[in-house]
């Protein structure tokens, strides 16, 4: 029948054709659909003759996205496919794509529960049977205020849980653990226990799985009790003795989770009683974890003993005893509770009668004690840090130092107690464990006074050939006490070692001496005419300056100066000439001193730090408030004002370190302020516009210029709140308006203005889309006039947009800076190459020649993507160099250290130049500190953001140039 009726159809079509041969048919208007995804999915599953074409039809289409709108019309297909089809590899594949589309974005799974539990009671497959059970627990996730739903599926997996496949016992416990709540008991249906039975919680349930006989089970049973933990529901104490019986379990996997189990339940149950097994004993509960914890440090796999060392740090509630027991190999008493002798006199007392001596052994114990199974304390927590410390793989031994650290800053007397463990660990034979030994005891150091056999052991590290390693034990040294004037004297021959093997280190060992000596003034006073090698009677010869070891001795001794006043009496006349020196060189080594009376160079002590930071925050407040009122004065004293305010504020930065960041901030701002203001003013919007061309040309470059210091303020700073980003945009706004009007002026024709015009206004919108919270503070600004206007901006021709953006930059108020708490200025110093030495680098021209870079950042985020090494050539050629991740070390917050070789070349020179080396700050706009909105669909458009500004990318240069000597010789032929 269909075959006739095609045949109708054709033969009528050619009749047509031949009456009209030459005639063309009308044009059809198309209307573009979206396909059925459920339809397609039909037809391809019709189409498969075998389970293997069925299969690679399902697979084909799991690597399509579907929309929301069509997510249900392709489960019912899906699941009237699942109801036919006899292979289980499919059926898995099936019920597998039915958990991914419950999870599309906008599609509630309600509607496909039904269905989904009717697929379980007919399924013989164990395998789809817990990929079943893996869907419901994600349409379960995806609904979590729907508690009817949650109850329902608790009960599908109480029903399924004695199932002989591990695999649906685990997805069965994983679904209570997710959904299951402890607030009321279950039903005897859904549980499957006998009707005499009282019904039971989620968490005895659960429990029972503790003892099951596959290791799997019992892992996934107590991950769901931790699960229904990270919920919110408190577990019940009764858990306790079962997760302390699965420490001993044959499986790692299984005493891995439950170590975690026992130190949950010992956050929660801390100050609960526990028996001691056959004892009439009682202990804490959270000793008594602490105790079965520490056994498990010496546990048969690593990856636990890892874990329960790191664990072991969090158990700061233990008492200190069993704390101080995990130093100690020997026993503690046998751990034993011993009994006073009065206890023991009134025992023998009351028995009614004493040794006659006639009897072999009649004064023995009545009962003997079998010192195995009456404990305090596990036996494995005597001496469980020590076993740590000396555990073959260095995972272990890191995480025993660690926790070590951790409890040792919360009790000083432990700290006492282990700082020897910890100094010994100076000489272990990993690089990264010696040195998170030392980081370690850097955080604990106000706790401890290192003794002279200690404070050897720790200097022997400066030998060690790592400059990571000895610049951490320089950090170390600055924050570390000691005891006597001879660890002074150790310290000092050691570090001047130090700097005789290793001349780079100089930096690090005279900011190391500055501390040593700031914290030990009484110690460095009866040393200091060993020290400055100066006689009561003769005159001694005056050391040489450039000898950097000599430089050492005196930033030691001046620190140590500060705070001792009768030390400047030992000082012979040259030293005071030397400190005037060293003051002006290295002020940021040598403080301040208070000279005795007619000696030279010196200097009062300023007043306190605290009332001079307190003055000058409030004269920076006191600058900020004072700009406000530049928008109700003339043109010219507003400039003045301005100019005075920025040159006011940079020098403030140079005076207070602590208020740099805010106050050159505020200068930057204020300068774009400034600049915007110059470009705006009256005669060059009066004149016509081809006799002005030379304040054209001016306002340009103001328009250049504020565009950068827009990249500076945005990048350069850290601590920045969502309002001083607002505050930024909005000036670079400002700025690109009046490049805009800039251009109009400039150029012929409506063609160039179109472009920019659209995408001015896309920035506009897009500003008022991620800074919409911080509108109402822009009140009478510029960008707030825009919105107001923007439904005519839209509609209007390029050249009437450029005249009102003219009119409203002219007419915008100034918006006032409110400065977050704390800003800080990147910054960067290069310590190597200093830039001295006459003598140049000499290297065969072609060839490549190392230049050691070393510097210290200050306040970068993420340096190993944003810092470069730019060379500047004296031919005007720039190389920029990308230094490899592994050139970065964090020696502390906020800080971090560039370590690196440059590699130098060029063609020959007739004599020596300089070449400049400088680190420069890369930015890209697509990186912009923009707060990212709300996380979009994948089919939801993402035009308008602005993404237009994404290829801008540019570097600023934050820190100063060094120059350096080179030669490239021609190459001999």
């Amino acid at each position: 029948m269909a075959a006739h009726l095609k045949k109708r159809v054709y033969e009528e079509f050619s009749k047509v054709v031949q009456q009209h041969p030459h005639e063309e048919a009308p044009a059809k208007k198309l209307r573009l659909t979206k396909p059925s995804k459920s339809a397609a999915l039909h037809i391809d599953l019709c189409k498969a003759s075998t389970p293997t074409d069925a299969l690679q039809y399902l697979l084909q289409f799991a690597r399509k996205p579907v929309e929301a709108e069509s997510v249900e019309g392709v489960v019912r297909i899906l699941l009237e496919h699942y109801y036919k089809e006899t292979d289980s590899s499919v059926r898995l594949k099936i019920a597998s794509l039915l958990g991914l589309l419950s999870k599309t974005q906008g599609f509630l799974p309600d509607c496909i529960v039904d269905d989904a539990i009717n697929t379980l009671n007919n399924e013989k497959s164990h395998q789809v049977l817990a990929q079943l059970l893996d869907t419901l627990l994600v349409i379960g996730t995806q609904l979590p205020e729907n508690t009817s739903l949650r109850h329902r599926l608790v009960e599908v997996a109480c029903k399924h849980l004695t199932d002989t496949y591990f695999g649906v016992r685990n997805k069965c416990l994983q679904l209570l653990g997710c959904l299951g709540s402890g607030d009321k008991p279950l039903s005897k249906e859904s549980e499957g226990v006998a009707a005499g039975t009282a019904p039971r919680d989620v968490q005895s349930i659960i429990s029972d799985y503790f003892e099951d006989q596959d290791p799997r089970v019992r892992t996934a049973a107590i991950k769901a009790m931790l699960q229904l933990h990270e919920r919110g529901i408190k577990l019940h104490q009764t858990i306790y003795s079962q997760a302390c019986k699965l420490l001993c379990d044959d499986y790692e996997q299984v005493r891995s989770v439950a170590v975690q189990m026992v130190w949950v339940l010992s956050q929660l149950y801390s100050e609960s009683i526990v028996p001691i097994p056959s004892s009439s004993e009682e202990i804490r509960l959270v000793d008594d974890s602490f105790g079965k914890i520490s056994h498990m440090v010496s546990d048969g796999s690593w990856v636990v003993r890892v874990q329960a060392a790191k664990i072991l740090g969090s158990m700061q509630q233990v008492s200190p005893h069993f704390l101080e027991q995990t130093l100690d190999k020997k026993l503690m008493s046998d751990l034993r509770r011993k009994r006073t002798a009065h206890e023991r006199a009134k025992e023998l007392y009351t028995s009614g009668e004493f040794s006659s001596g006639r009897k072999w052994a009649d004064d023995a114990p009545k009962e003997r004690v079998d010192t195995t199974a009456v404990n305090l304390i596990d036996s494995g927590a005597c001496g469980a840090f020590v076993h740590g410390l000396e555990d073959e793989m260095f995972e272990v031994r890191i995480a025993a130092v660690e926790a070590l650290c951790a409890l040792a800053q919360s009790s000083a007397s432990f700290a006492g107690k282990c700082l020897d463990f910890l100094v010994d660990m100076f000489n272990d034979e990993i690089e990264e464990v010696r040195l998170q030994s030392i980081h370690v005891l850097r955080q604990i150091c106000t706790h401890i006074t290192l003794r002279e056999d200690q404070l050897d052991t720790v200097l022997a590290v400066l030998e060690d050939s790592s400059r990571d390693i000895r610049e951490a034990l320089h950090e170390l040294l600055c924050c570390t006490n000691v005891s006597t004037k001879e660890c002074i004297q150790l310290a000092l021959l050691e570090l001047l070692k130090n700097l005789t093997k290793y001349p780079t280190d100089r930096n690090s060992i005279w900011k190391c001496l500055k501390f040593l000596g700031e914290r030990h003034p009484t110690l460095v006073l009866p040393i200091v005419p060993e020290l400055l090698s100066t006689h009561p009677y003769f005159d001694t010869p005056e050391p040489d300056m450039d000898d950097p070891a000599y430089i050492a001795v005196l930033v030691l001794v001046f620190n140590a100066a500060k705070s001792c006043p009768t030390m400047s009496a030992l000082f012979s006349d040259h030293t005071f000439r030397h400190y005037a020196y060293l003051r002006d060189s290295l002020s940021h080594l040598v403080p301040q001193l208070r000279l005795p009376c007619g000696k030279l160079f010196g200097v009062s002590e300023s007043s306190g730090p605290a009332s001079s930071l307190e003055s000058a925050q409030q004269f920076l407040q006191d600058s900020l408030s004072r700009v406000c009122t530049v928008q109700h004065l003339e043109a010219p004293g507003a400039q003045d004002l301005l100019e005075f305010t920025i040159r006011d504020l940079r020098r403030l930065g140079e005076l207070q370190t602590e208020l740099a960041g805010a106050a050159d901030f505020s200068a930057t701002y204020l300068r774009c302020q400034l600049l915007l203001m110059k470009a705006l003013q009256e005669k060059l919007w009066n004149v016509a516009v081809p006799l002005y061309l030379k304040q054209n040309a001016m306002a340009s470059a103001a328009v250049k210029q504020i565009l950068e210091e827009t990249y500076k303020l945005e990048f350069l700073y850290s601590g920045l709140e969502t309002r001083q980003v607002a505050i930024i945009h909005h000036v670079r706004l400002q700025a690109k308006a009046l490049q805009l009007v800039l251009t109009a002026r400039t150029r012929r024709g409506v063609e160039p203005l179109l472009g920019v015009s659209e995408k001015f206004l896309q920035e506009v919108d897009a500003f008022q889309r991620l800074f919409i919270a911080e509108l109402p503070h822009f009140q009478d600004s510029f960008v707030e006039k825009l919105l107001d206007l923007m439904p005519r901006l839209v509609a209007c021709k390029p050249l009437d947009l450029v005249k009102i953006l003219q009119t409203t930059l002219r007419q915008s108020g100034f918006l006032h800076l409110k400065l977050p708490e704390q800003i800080h200025r990147a910054s960067a110093t290069i310590i190597e190459p200093t830039g001295e030495s006459d003598n140049p680098l000499r290297f065969t021209s072609g060839l490549v020649v190392a230049l050691d870079i070393d510097a210290t950042l200050e306040h970068v985020q993420d340096p190993q993507t944003w810092v470069k090494v730019q060379v500047l050539y004296p031919d005007g050629q720039s190389h920029v160099i990308h230094p490899k991740p592994g050139d970065f070390r964090k020696p502390g917050p906020g800080r971090h250290r560039l370590i690196t070789q440059v590699y130098l070349s060029h063609s020959a020179w007739t004599e020596p130049c300089q070449i400049e080396v400088r680190l420069l700050l890369a930015y890209s706009s697509s990186a912009s500190r923009v707060p990212v909105p709300k996380t979009l669909a994948w089919n939801e458009s993402t035009e308008g953001l602005p993404s237009s500004e994404g290829s801008i990318e540019g570097t600023i240069p934050f820190s100063k140039p060094v120059k350096v000597f080179i030669m490239p010789k021609p190459a001999r032929r």
